[in-house]
């Protein structure tokens, strides 16, 4: 399980406007709320030492801003939400063992009780959560990245690829696993992956967490609580959860 939880734990949430795939998803309503404000109402009542939102956009920070939330501005050229989360500790102060979670600013249907999960989790390194493929689709999917574990649910690879492979071609998903993007770190940790030069296993894959693992870092990874809700990553999501914010209400 890792550390238990520290009393000196904070949520950094990133969000930049300039998404490829859904330009401005940030600060597109929703039932009367940005998507930004979505996230961060489903998690201000968690009992963190801190909640701030990172950004570098200061059309985002006026919108956090006017709905109360501590907002930190960041350099604009990070090439992931970990680089700026990794700036925003340091502007905060953080000590080197202090936790820190990354809760997506793409997120508005995250449950609180996964973040705290994360955070109960973190080691010496990082943590994560994963969920069970349930669909052949999910798993040839590139958008959905997979992962391996060790026998310690420890990672051992992340990818958009298929994996395992199915050598028999069973068509079965008995070990296979979806990673929920929510990560937890230890702060020295993460100011040492920071400093690093991407990996050549990150650029092919674009996903950061390939550094880590490239470093000898752990991710220690768990299954998560519950099913994960739908991130915005395209019009089709948000449509899927303008379509879960109305059947709520």
């Amino acid at each position: 399980m890792g550390k238990a939880l520290m009393t000196r734990f904070h949520i950094i949430i990133p969000a930049r406007l300039k998404s490829s795939r859904l330009p401005g998803k940030m600060l597109i309503e929703v039932a009367g709320k940005t998507i930004i404000e979505h996230v961060y109402r489903r998690i201000e009542s968690i009992p963190a030492q801190s909640i701030s939102i990172a950004t570098d956009s200061d059309d985002i920070a006026r919108a956090v801003k006017r709905f109360g939330a501590d907002v930190i501005l960041t350099q604009p050229n990070h090439p992931s939400g970990t680089d700026r989360i990794a700036e925003a500790a340091r502007i905060l102060g953080l000590d080197e063992d202090d936790v820190i979670v990354n809760v997506q600013g793409d997120e508005p249907e995250m449950n609180p009780e996964l973040v705290t999960q994360v955070a109960r989790l973190v080691g010496e390194d990082w943590s994560s959560l994963y969920w069970p493929i349930e669909h052949l689709a999910d798993l040839h999917n590139p958008n959905v990245v997979k992962v391996v574990l060790d026998n310690m649910e420890r990672a051992l690879y992340f990818s958009r690829s298929p994996i395992p492979y199915d050598r028999e071609h069973r068509q079965q998903l008995p070990i296979c696993y979806r990673h929920i993007g929510l990560y937890g770190y230890r702060n020295q940790s993460l100011q040492q992956w920071v400093v690093e030069p991407q990996s050549l296993l990150e650029k092919y894959e674009c996903l950061e967490q390939l550094r880590a693992i490239s470093l000898g870092m752990t991710i220690q990874m768990q299954r998560a609580l519950f099913a994960p809700g739908q991130d915005i990553n395209t019009i089709e999501d948000l449509n899927r959860f303008k379509h879960n914010i109305l059947e709520y209400w």
